[in-house]
């Protein structure tokens, strides 16, 4: 499946907030929108995930399936439990069973199948961020859609749930799409970078990654010369 974005332009009444942003999202990859706040990521994730069709220009490839949508906030059910929250997005599409056997599956694989029966609140909100992509990833679609996932952890829960992120998206093998104003974040996570402009957003440029997962650590000097091209595109 490929994913391409041509001519994308979005505009509420008079103000433009996409201007004819070109972008080719590859298969099976991590890609990073790298922006400033309010130049329209959240809106390029909605138009892609099919909730916003008030929009000119193609996106190919997105409309033929279904999204899993990390949202900013976790947006779990308060007084559902971890397991049933991820049952939940999954009962309109599979027998109740399977659902609640589908969400234990997808606790496993981020690590908190001693939480399953806990309700949000009883978690922490490291624990929360990974209940959700849980949610994600048990949801049957096609790609990934993430709106800054990790910017509401401080930066050692953050390390460790993007890690978790990663690897468990390395073994799913679907596209994601990651939004983010975060430069280093989009180093850690990225295996190609689009970096936005100001409103109206535009692509200013694409960097595609080299750099091993150890050299992107936040303490690594590897990924300095990367960082100062990044911010030199982003200040330009």
């Amino acid at each position: 499946m490929s994913y391409t974005i041509k001519q994308l332009e979005k505009h509420y009444d008079s103000i433009s907030v996409l201007a004819g942003l070109d972008l080719a999202i590859p298969d099976g990859a991590i890609t990073v929108v790298l922006g400033p706040s309010g130049c329209g990521k959240t809106t390029l994730l909605n138009i892609l995930a099919g909730l916003d069709d008030d929009y000119s220009g193609s996106i190919d490839g997105f409309s033929d399936g279904r999204a899993s949508y990390v949202f900013q906030e976790d947006r779990l059910l308060p007084w559902r439990s971890a397991r049933d929250n991820i049952a939940f997005v999954l009962r309109p599409l599979m027998e109740a069973g399977l659902a609640r056997r589908s969400s234990w599956q997808a606790l496993v694989a981020v690590g908190l199948e001693d939480q399953a029966d806990s309700r949000p609140a009883a978690m922490s909100g490291g624990q929360r961020r990974r209940v959700a992509l849980a949610r994600a990833f048990a949801y049957p679609s096609d790609f990934l859609l993430l709106d800054e996932p990790f910017s509401s952890l401080d930066l050692k829960t953050r390390i460790a749930v993007m890690d978790l992120f990663v690897d468990v998206r390395a073994k799913d093998g679907r596209s994601a799409v990651v939004v983010t104003h975060d430069v280093r974040e989009a180093i850690y996570l990225a295996d190609r970078i689009a970096v936005l402009s100001e409103r109206p957003a535009r692509v200013l440029d694409v960097f595609d990654m080299s750099l091993d997962r150890s050299e992107r650590s936040y303490t690594s000097g590897a990924a300095v010369e990367l960082e100062t091209r990044l911010y030199r595109t982003i200040l330009s």
